[in-house]
């Protein structure tokens, strides 16, 4: 599995991406591949305040329900519509397609490098 570099991650499975003033959020493929089947998303709506390291929406799956752990402070400014009208986006393209929501952050919860990211699951 290639984890983009450029991107940040947390324990919690989640990855960052710093867009101009706000950070875009998925999770990783990690998460997808161990979620398997990804058949339905929740997500917080736009203008919606979310705090780094609580739940912020929930992802199911054809095994399981996971809570979306936030990995930022601050207000969503846009939700992928794309990924609630076919959750499957999620295990297809995490990085690119797949991404959850976009947050304009006052505030950054602990992140990993890639290197670091791929250190900690194969643990």
């Amino acid at each position: 599995m290639t984890l983009p570099a450029h991107l940040r991650y947390t324990e919690e499975h989640e990855w960052l991406q710093e867009r101009d003033d706000v950070v875009r959020i998925g999770v990783t493929q990690h998460a997808a591949d161990a979620l398997g089947d990804i058949v339905y998303v929740q997500l917080p709506a736009v203008g919606d305040g979310i705090e780094a390291g609580q739940p912020c929406g929930e992802l199911e799956s054809t095994k399981s329900v996971s809570d979306l752990f936030a990995p930022v402070t601050g207000e969503v400014t846009a939700v992928n519509d794309a990924v609630v009208d076919d959750p499957a986006l999620i295990n297809s393209e995490p990085y690119d397609a797949g991404w959850l929501l976009e947050v304009r952050a006052t505030e950054t919860g602990a992140v990993l490098t890639a290197q670091q990211y791929a250190e900690l699951i194969a643990e």
